[in-house]
């Protein structure tokens, strides 16, 4: 599996320069993190076939109510937890758009964790609000990053996109 990023690993990443982080989208197309500079990121490890896919329609439906208001979700498909994301990044938009509707930005099929992790992964979990610094422990593991490029939060596969300390989270962050 290749590194979904268009490059190497950027080294010593700190929250504020998350935007020169280079991504390859789902449809193969080249950018970087920084395509959201200005706005609120929630920043999700997403796979096809978990007990959490359920997620993406309230995904959806937080994408729906606040992108208005600059707010963003960047799925990142993993095939790391379970083998439960194997398919290509072509099966994995139609799957997301015909069984959830899904309309926010997919990334390419990347690793979240070990040598191989994506540098956006390599940096969200190096550089967490409080510190932390531990891997992504499932699919569907949330990074929330304020319009300045900085983690401000970390929800666990559990807590779902509609729950009282996520929206509240991104309600702060938005202002």
């Amino acid at each position: 599996m290749g590194d979904g990023c268009g490059g190497s690993k950027i080294p010593n990443m700190t929250p504020t320069t998350l935007h020169n982080i280079p991504l390859t989208m789902n449809d193969g197309s080249k950018t970087d993190f920084g395509r959201f500079s200005g706005k609120v990121v929630l920043v999700v490890n997403v796979a096809s076939k978990c007990g959490f896919t359920v997620q993406y329609d309230a995904l959806e439906a937080l994408y729906e109510k606040y992108r208005d208001r600059g707010f963003e979700i960047l799925g990142v498909p993993s095939n790391q937890f379970g083998q439960q994301e194997p398919g290509t990044d072509e099966e994995i938009a139609d799957f997301c758009r015909q069984n959830f509707g899904v309309t926010f930005p997919l990334a390419a099929k990347v690793d979240v964790n070990g040598d191989d992790a994506h540098p956006l992964y390599a940096a969200l979990t190096s550089s967490g609000p409080t510190g932390e610094t531990e891997p992504v422990k499932w699919n569907f593991e949330k990074f929330l990053i304020n319009n300045d490029g900085d983690v401000v939060a970390r929800f666990g596969s559990a807590v779902t996109p509609d729950s009282p300390e996520l929206v509240s989270a991104i309600e702060t962050a938005l202002g």
